[in-house]
């Protein structure tokens, strides 16, 4: 049937929890988060990995750690799939770089592909250093799964990528929540989805949509 890449972002953090920026800040997972990591590999320990590849940050390999335990396989960490350096944006509030940093924010919220957070990476440039992972696995695997744990804006570039969305319309168009997990699968007339930022692995009580950007 082709390869599958399954994109999982990772658990409950600080600031997925209260909508800040966050992209190379290296933070811890939450008690929550933890549980969400837990429960995925629960879920999905039964289907035959090929490989698990993680962002190096905490948050993500704390996600994938489960995962890997239970099905016997190696994290490998892969600097190119590290979420969107936000420069001096990172762990602030939308509110407070409203404030501060203004004008660039306005330029960012118009179009996030070709305007940078200040001090920080464009979203076309993240597509770009993300694609070279999924094209190197394209050309290793014909078939089979594979797990990329990494980032909610990598995730949703790459999607924007794959499906032939314009990256720049990323927050408008590709919905992100914390350990979701989105599946891609190759096939001769192009990717096509199967899933789409699916909590479904998660008790009730861990489906929590408090991120709206």
């Amino acid at each position: 049937m082709g390869l599958t890449l399954y994109f999982l972002r990772h658990g409950q953090t600080k600031y997925s929890l209260d909508n800040s920026f966050c992209g190379h800040l290296d933070a811890e997972l939450l008690p929550e988060g933890h549980r969400m990591a837990a429960q995925f590999a629960e879920v999905y320990q039964s289907l035959p990995w090929q490989r698990i590849i993680s962002s190096p940050l905490k948050r993500t390999q704390a996600t994938a750690k489960p995962i890997c335990e239970a099905v016997g396989l190696d994290m490998q960490l892969e600097e190119e799939i590290k979420e969107l350096d936000y420069g001096k944006w990172e762990g602030k509030t939308k509110e407070t770089v409203n404030q501060e940093y203004h004008d660039d924010y306005v330029r960012w919220l118009t179009d996030p592909g070709w305007n940078a957070p200040t001090g920080g990476e464009r979203g076309v440039d993240l597509a770009r250093r993300g694609m070279t992972v999924v094209r190197d696995l394209q050309e290793q695997y014909t078939e089979g799964n594979v797990l990329i744990v990494s980032h909610k804006t990598m995730i949703r570039v790459l999607v924007c990528s794959l499906l032939g969305i314009d990256v720049g319309r990323f927050r408008d168009r590709i919905f992100m929540p914390v350990c979701c997990i989105t599946a891609v699968q190759f096939r001769s007339p192009g990717p096509l989805l199967l899933r789409m930022a699916d909590q479904g692995h998660l008790e009730e009580s861990l489906r929590s949509f408090p991120e709206v950007e």
